[in-house]
């Protein structure tokens, strides 16, 4: 099995892990290159994560998960997610936002050979 594949799986497999415990249903779950954001969550259900999430410590890799995955539940950052969050991740604020939405320089993390 590819690199990415095995990436592509693990991801989708904490996908699955972090839905049944949110009680969420992603419509579609896409693991592709991205080069601005681990992940992002659409209005019509599709969740996308950066194939690179999975080289990143499993703490940061559920953070981002479940990050977007509540966004199924809750559109924006206000109260209510932030709970959420809270609830379901409680040491989640030490994966501070700057870390989130700053995506390393192209091919810091990607591994070669993909």
């Amino acid at each position: 099995m590819r690199r990415r594949d095995v990436r592509r799986d693990h991801l989708r497999k904490r996908v699955e892990y972090w839905s049944a415990r949110l009680k969420v249903e992603p419509r579609i779950v896409r693991v592709q290159r991205m080069r601005r954001k681990w992940g992002s969550c659409s209005t019509n259900g599709v969740i996308t994560l950066a194939r690179d999430l999975a080289s990143r410590e499993p703490g940061f890799q559920d953070f981002v998960i479940a990050h977007e995955l509540l966004h199924l539940r809750v559109p924006n950052h206000g109260k209510v997610f932030k709970a959420l969050m809270s609830l379901h991740l409680p040491n989640w604020r030490k994966h501070d936002v700057s870390r989130f939405r700053q995506r390393p320089p192209a091919g810091a993390v990607e591994s070669t050979g993909d």
